[in-house]
This record gives C-alpha cells, structure tokens and sequence, in this order.
C-alpha cells in the first residue's frame, strides 16, 4: 500500500474523460474524483485517473482501483467492491475501510454518469446497491463529524 502512495498510477485530472464522479467530503478532508475514457463502441474503460485529497490509504485505494478498471467493460468494473480493494492493497485496516468505500462510489457513480443519457443496460441497477448506500452513509458520516470539530474548535477559541 505505501508503493501505491508514495507512487501513485494514474493520478490526475483527465480533460478528455467521457465520465467522471466524485465521492467523499471536503469538509473532513476525505475524497476521491474518478475520471474515465470509455470506448462508446465496446464500453471498455480504456483509460483511468484519480484526484485524491486525504490520507494514505485513500490515495492507494483510488490509484489501485484505476489500475483494475483499465481495460474492463463497464460491467465488470461495477462488481468491483471495497473488499476487493482491501484484499488487492494486502487487507486495510478497519478504521481505513471508508477509503476503498469512496473509490468504488465514485467507480459507480461515474458508470451511472456514463448512461446518464445513454440507453442503460440491463446489468446496471435501477436504485442505489448496497454499496452506493454505504459510500452516502460514509459521505454523510464525514460531514457530520467535520461539522462536531468545528463546534468543538469553535468553542477552544
């Protein structure tokens, strides 16, 4: 994991990206912007960069996760999950698992973005799957938490 930080694959902005999402909050510091090139023929992920703001593992869960999506059909990159992600970075601790949480939301959101206004395929889920819940939950979480902090600060002040 501390390869993937110190080196991160494919961070960056990408201006020519056919699909892009973000997950996480600024407020606590905690967020991940998926950017991907799709081929509209075989809706293969042909490219994929990330722009990461929060810690270690957050950056290693997004970098990898870029890696595995490269030359996988929409599809496929979808049943990607935040265990995977735990497992491929050699098991994130408990307290880190939030950050593989937030990549595959914003992988997902970025797919639903893509056939925004596009014919959408039968595999791709009408309402939130438990995953995309549990990344708001997360969003949510973090807002919440930032909001206490501030509260708190406020008042040492």
């Amino acid at each position: 994991m501390l390869e993937l930080f110190r080196n991160p694959k494919n961070l960056g902005r990408m201006d020519d990206a056919n699909a892009t999402a973000t997950a996480g909050s600024l407020a606590c510091g905690d967020m991940i912007a998926i950017y991907l090139k799709i081929d509209e023929k075989t809706q293969v992920i042909e490219k994929a960069q990330f722009e990461s703001y929060g810690c270690a593992a957050n950056i290693a869960a997004a970098s990898l996760l870029t890696e595995m999506v490269k030359g996988k059909p929409l599809e496929e990159a979808w049943k990607i999950s935040w265990v995977d992600i735990s497992e491929e970075l050699g098991g994130l601790p408990p307290i880190k698992y939030h950050c593989g949480v937030l990549a595959v939301g914003a992988l997902r959101r970025a797919i639903r973005a893509y056939f925004k206004n596009r014919e959408k395929p039968d595999w791709l889920p009408e309402g939130p799957t438990p995953e995309e819940k549990h990344a708001l939950e997360e969003e949510k979480l973090m807002e919440m938490l930032a909001r206490r902090y501030k509260i708190q600060v406020g008042k040492r002040g």
